[in-house]
Order: structure tokens, then C-alpha cells, then sequence
């Protein structure tokens, strides 16, 4: 538009310049119809057009582009990118965006090329494609991707395995496959793992027609576990066992690999019906195990490190890459250990004797207790059969006691062997755990590490003399009822000595409930028919100590047990005889 004070200022008459103005733009415009100009100038360019523009010239942070609509448009610079790269004169598409009522017009660049990048787009791609861009920034759900125009990335598509924080992927090229494009929204959803899985199933079939045990292959650590680490060798992950990662102790993988690292391992099985593959480290170096016979021999007295302690014993390194467990058992001769921590530390440095190998499993067998004497093999001359000894009381166990010869050296004292008479239940009823007794030694196995031991044996036994002295068949003795049972009534003749009256012997018509005819607690008179020392029983009858009459009255009668026989002397808890008696402990 041609400004009038503009013509005035040329010097041109009133008459000149509407001359002028007619010349230029016609009748309508000379008469003040601006809606014609406009129209004119815009012609069918409408909002949202592509128009071809010139750069005429740069206004402060602005680029002034002529796009033919007879007034310039201003574009911000940043929508050019690098200045630099722009000069006066350059052709330049831009998007109309609106025009003003007084003509000026709004253009954008910036716009312009992604309704081009998005035409190219829709020309040129379909779905399944693969494109790239960079990521450029994170969004709610995913990332955006500059393909030419943004593309969403979910972030479950960002990888196979999905990434602690997919932030770390803004700023890198990215490859991914279109999985859907939506026109009407102008929207593309892209997946770099579908991408990945694919390119991955071509290599792993590639890896495994090729690959094969015993190969050195390279790959990277991907994942890292408590039981090893999977490495990525190109297509398949092989797993890298924690007990394949060194000759030595390893506590955790991470001492010896770490996410990301570039690796070279050994192939150690492959596993083509599941697609699995086993790998090494350590297997690239010999192994310290193949000569390992020659270097400890068994038997042989070596020493080592403590490097760890287990509930069942401790593991000890001979060397590097060789190291051997001390069961628990094999610790101490004598102490009983409740967990290896009671005798060893780690970082101890202990003398051990190799006791057995195992070359295939890499497994050695040490003992500590091998290095020193064995006391059991003393025993059985220190303690032979007969020998009494006196010891502490140091365990009660429902058949037993054990009772400490020596520090270290226990011998049971079986239940049995505690009274020839007394019927023992259990050892608590006679004796006390702390308290010190005599017993006799009955055997010693040396090679089971037992010894047994008796108390009873301290005193002659009763039934072999004095009990058959005492009581002989014919003779009538009085006793207390302390047992019914269906078959019989045990009669306490004395303290701890006790006959069996049968079912049969209680009366002289059939007894068939022998509480009809005694009760517990009743003192009774019975004739005594049979003495067993052999299997330590006495026969008794209730009904022929009845039978009695002036012309077969007994000889010779005894009384309860609590009138002792000054023939005998009285029996006392063991069954010995005589005044003189021997107590067991806790007796008086």
C-alpha cells in the first residue's frame, strides 16, 4: 500500500497522487476500499496454507519473509534454527496462521515443516516400518521421538527388559518400528522393543546354528543376580554362574562383574531345546584342581586360611582357587561343638590334615582333630574292663546317664546297670545331673568312641547267693500287694524285690478278676514255689500258703519287709546282703 503523505512528500499534486493510487490499485481501493486490497493480495491463500516466502531482511530477534501477500510477515529466529545458515534473498516455506484486520499477517515456519514432515510421512511410512529420530523429551507415559514430527515411544516399548528411568534415553537415536499411525489425531505410536525382539530372534538363531561348547564368545552384562549374571552374547542371554565366575570365593557376582561391562567368557553347555546357555569365566584359566593329588596328598598335614564359617563347619583355603571344608565332627576329639565359631574364626590360619578328595567334584575333606592324638586310642588301656572310676554326672536321657571320665571323655551308664533289684525308670529317679559317682567300666569300643559303664557291678550281685539264700520254695513269707494286673498280683517281698503271684495261685476256685481277691496296699502270707536267678523271678501262691494245717505248717515262716532277717541281715536298695550296705547316690 502506497502511503499518501509518502506521494505528498514527492512533491505530486492532490491530482497526481489520486492519479497514482487509481494507477496501482484501481477505482475501489482510490476511493478507500481496503477490504479490496487484501482480498486481492491474499487471493486463495486461507489459515493453515503453505505459502512459498522470500527472506527480505531481520528484525531484532525476528526474520522478516515476504510470502506475496503484500505485507511482511515476522518469524522468530528460533524457528530457522542456525542463523548462520540464513541469508537475505532465501526461499523459505511458512504456514499462514492468521492476517490481521489491519493486513498484517502471522507466519510460522516451524509449523510449516512439520505439516511437510508430516505429508512425508503419510507418503513415505506405513505401519511396521522402522524409523529414527532422537528422543527428545520424557512425557507423561513415555517419550517423544523427532522422526520428522513427534512420535510417542510408551515406555514400555523403550526396551525389552523395561529401564529404571527411561530419562536416560533423551538425547540418543533411536531405531523403532511404526505400530500405528492415526491420521485424523496426527499421531504415531512407535516401539523400539518390538524393534529389539525381532532383530534379537534373527541373531539368536544366527548365534545358535553357529555357536558351540567350548567357544570363546564376547558378550555384555545385562542383569546381575545373587546366584550369577546374565550376559547379552548377541541375540540370547547365556548365564554366568556365581561358581563359574573364579577359581576362589566369590560372595557375590558383583565382585566380579558389573552391568554393562563388555565381557569374554567360555560357552560351558548349550541347551538348544530351551535355549539356554551356560557360560564360564574362570574356565579360560587352567584349573589349580588337575594337579591337586600331587599337591595335598591325603594325609598329608598342610595349613590353610579360614575364609568361612558355616553351622556345619569351615571352609579353609589351601591355596588360591583351592579351598576345603572342616565338617564340625572333624574338629575336636573330645568337645562337642555346637557350630564352629566355638573353636575357629575367620582369617584363622589352622593346621589340617587332608582326609579325603574328590578331583571331579572339586571337594577336599580336612580335619583339624587329625592333627592331634586321639585320645580314644588310650582308652582301653587306661580304662580296661573292671576299673572303677568316679565322674560327674553330666547328661540324664530317658535310657541313661552319661557320666565324664575325663574332660572330653564321656561313658553312658545305662539304666539297666543301675540296681540288680530296683526296676528304674528312669535315671532322674537315682541320680542327679552335677552330682559325682563311682562306676565300673563294662566295655570300651574304640572304634565307636563308647564306653560303658555300671554301677550295680560295684556290688556282688544278689540273685547269684543271696536271694536264693534267703528265699527257698516251701518257705511262707509276708509281702505287700503293690501291682494288680489280669494275669497276676506283684507282691513287694522287701524294699525293690518283688515276687509275681499268678492268677492262678490266688485261690483255689477259677479267679477271673484278681481284684475280687486282693486289693492294693494289702499285706498277704504266700508260699514261695520258685526262686529264677537266672531270669531274676520269684514264684509265689496265695492259695497253698492257705493250705497250711498244724501237720504241714511251714518250718520256717518270714516276716513283712520292714522286720530285716537277722540271718540275712536285711537286703538293701542294690540286693546286697548284710549289714554293710552300698547306697546308690542320693541314698542315704
Amino acid at each position: 500500500m502506497i502511503d499518501e503523505t509518502l506521494i505528498g512528500s514527492l512533491g505530486a499534486t492532490d491530482a497526481e497522487a489520486d492519479a497514482l493510487l487509481r494507477d496501482a490499485f484501481g477505482e475501489k481501493v482510490a476511493e478507500g476500499d481496503m477490504e479490496s486490497l487484501l482480498a486481492g493480495a491474499i487471493g486463495d491463500f486461507k489459515p493453515g496454507s503453505l505459502i512459498e516466502g522470500e527472506v527480505v531482511g531481520f528484525a531484532g530477534d525476528d526474520v522478516v519473509v515476504e510470502a506475496g501477500l503484500k505485507s511482511e510477515g515476522l518469524i522468530p529466529k528460533e524457528e530457522f534454527g542456525d542463523l548462520s545458515n540464513v541469508s537475505i534473498g532465501d526461499k523459505v516455506t511458512v504456514l499462514l496462521e492468521k492476517v490481521g484486520e489491519d493486513g498484517s499477517v502471522s507466519l510460522s515456519k516451524r509449523k510449516a515443516d512439520r505439516q511437510i514432515a508430516w505429508q512425508k510421512i503419510l507418503e513415505t511410512r506405513k505401519e511396521g516400518d522402522v524409523v529414527e529420530g532422537v528422543a527428545t523429551r520424557k512425557i507423561k507415559g513415555g517419550l517423544l521421538v523427532d522422526i520428522g514430527v513427534p512420535a510417542f515411544l510408551p515406555a514400555s516399548q523403550v526396551d525389552i527388559r523395561r529401564p529404571h528411568d527411561i530419562g536416560e534415553f533423551i538425547g540418543r537415536r533411536v531405531r523403532a518400528e511404526i505400530l500405528k499411525i492415526d491420521e485424523d489425531r496426527r499421531n504415531i505410536v512407535v516401539s523400539r522393543r518390538k524393534l529389539i525382539e525381532a532383530e534379537r530372534e534373527e541373531a539368536k538363531a544366527r548365534l545358535l546354528s553357529t555357536i558351540k561348547e567350548g567357544d570363546i564368545v564376547k558378550g555384555v552384562v545385562k542383569n546381575i543376580a545373587d546366584f550369577g549374571a546374565f550376559v547379552d552374547l548377541g541375540g540370547i542371554d547365556g548365564l554366568l554362574h556365581i561358581t563359574d565366575m573364579s577359581w576362589t570365593r566369590v560372595n557375590h557376582p558383583s565382585e566380579m562383574v558389573r552391568y554393562g561391562q563388555d565381557i569374554e567368557v567360555k560357552v560351558l553347555n548349550i541347551d538348544l531345546e530351551k535355549e539356554k546357555i551356560a557360560l564360564g569365566l574362570k574356565q579360560k584359566e587352567p584349573s589349580p584342581w588337575e594337579a591337586i593329588e600331587e599337591k595335598f596328598p591325603v594325609g598329608a598335614r598342610v595349613r590353610g586360611k579360614v575364609v568361612n564359617l558355616v553351622s556345619y563347619g569351615a571352609f579353609v583355603q589351601l591355596e588360591e582357587g583351592i579351598e576345603g571344608l572342616v565338617h564340625i565332627s572333624e574338629m575336636s576329639w573330645t568337645r562337642r561343638l555346637n557350630h564352629p565359631s566355638e573353636l575357629l574364626n575367620a582369617g584363622d590360619e589352622v593346621d589340617v590334615v587332608v582326609l579325603e578328595i574328590d578331583k571331579n567334584k572339586q571337594e577336599i575333606s580336612l580335619g583339624i582333630k587329625q592333627t592331634e592324638v586321639n585320645p580314644w586310642e588310650l582308652v582301653s588301656e587306661k580304662y580296661p574292663p573292671g576299673t572303677v572310676i568316679e565322674g560327674e554326672v553330666r547328661n540324664l536321657t530317658n535310657y541313661g546317664a552319661f557320666v565324664e571320665i575325663e574332660p572330653g571323655i564321656d561313658g553312658l551308664l545305662h539304666v539297666s546297670d543301675l540296681s540288680w533289684t530296683k526296676k528304674v525308670a528312669h535315671p532322674s529317679e537315682v541320680l542327679t545331673k552335677g552330682e559325682r559317682i563311682k562306676c565300673v567300666v563294662l566295655d570300651v569300643d574304640r572304634e565307636k568312641q563308647r564306653i560303658s559303664l555300671g554301677v550295680k557291678q560295684l556290688h556282688e550281685d544278689p540273685w547269684l547267693n543271696a536271694i536264693p539264700s534267703a528265699y527257698q520254695p516251701g518257705m511262707v513269707v509276708r509281702g505287700k500287694v503293690t501291682k494288680i494286673t489280669n494275669f497276676g498280683v506283684f507282691v513287694e517281698l522287701e524294699e525293690d524285690l518283688e515276687g509275681l503271684l499268678h492268677v492262678s495261685e490266688l485261690a483255689d476256685h477259677k479267679v477271673e478278676n484278681p481284684q475280687d481277691v486282693v486289693k492294693a496296699g494289702q499285706e498277704l502270707d504266700v508260699k514261695i514255689l520258685r526262686v529264677d536267678s537266672a531270669d531274676r523271678k520269684i514264684g509265689l501262691s496265695l492259695k497253698r500258703a492257705q493250705w497250711g494245717t498244724s501237720d504241714d505248717a511251714p518250718a520256717e515262716r518270714r516276716e513283712r519287709m520292714d522286720t530285716p532277717s537277722p540271718a540275712r541281715g536285711g537286703m538293701d536298695a542294690h540286693g546286697a546282703l548284710g549289714t554293710d550296705k552300698i547306697q546308690l547316690p542320693g541314698q542315704e
